[in-house]
């Protein structure tokens, strides 16, 4: 599902990514860990792509998502990659069933569909009592499931999850650990997730290491 060949990224004159490849099979679940400045959030960004290598090649179920114009990659990510994140970043004027329905009206579902996709995944995540509440009124937990929840929305192809549990308590952490693997299972989708907490790692499928720019 997921291939990079060699990646490069470097900031001025410093290299943070030194050739790094990886491969991902389609519904698998990879945690990739290491210490801080290791590169991992900058990989999971080219991945996502966020951000643009220097050298090498990512490809996405066969696309080669560097060949792309601006628009059209902004229409593959949309579609194909869904995205959470450590601080949630959802919109705060907006209640969780606007949040989780804006992807889906980006990429041109109806507002009642949307709506009707927000709520049942919302069920899923257990909040279809909180969708009409706004962030500010969400735990720090409840704040991450609407943020999966709209990762979900446009079925994605693959789910990338940067520090998903690194704000959050040891009960809520635990909850959205759940969360994630049945997420996988429900949906069958490829999740790589960058972690500091090895008790997540250790669930994975597949764990990978990275030191100073490359996978050990």
């Amino acid at each position: 599902m997921i291939k990079c060949e060699d990646i490069h990224k470097s900031y001025g004159a410093l290299e943070v990514l030194k050739g790094v490849s990886l491969e991902v099979a389609p519904a698998e679940v990879v945690a990739i860990v290491g210490a801080s400045g290791a590169g991992k959030t900058t990989l999971l960004q080219i991945l996502g792509t966020l951000l643009p290598a220097d050298g090498g090649r990512v490809l996405i179920d066969g696309t080669d998502v560097g060949a792309m114009r601006d628009r059209e990659l902004s229409r593959f990510r949309n579609r194909h990659i869904g995205f959470v994140f450590q601080f949630h970043h959802l919109l705060p004027e907006f209640t969780a069933r606007e949040n989780v329905m804006m992807p889906a009206l980006i990429g041109g579902i109806s507002r009642n569909e949307a709506g009707r996709l927000a709520d049942e995944l919302l069920e899923t995540v257990g909040l279809a009592g909180r969708a009409d509440h706004k962030p500010g009124a969400l735990s720090g937990g409840e704040q991450q499931r609407v943020a999966i929840a709209r990762a979900l929305i446009n079925r994605p192809s693959v789910v990338l999850a940067d520090e998903p549990t690194g704000n959050l308590d040891t009960h809520n952490r635990d909850e959205i650990h759940r969360l994630l693997f049945d997420v996988r299972e429900r949906f069958s989708q490829t999740v790589v997730i960058v972690t500091h907490d090895e008790g997540l790692a250790g669930m994975a499928d597949r764990k990978i290491v990275m030191s100073d720019g490359r996978i050990l």
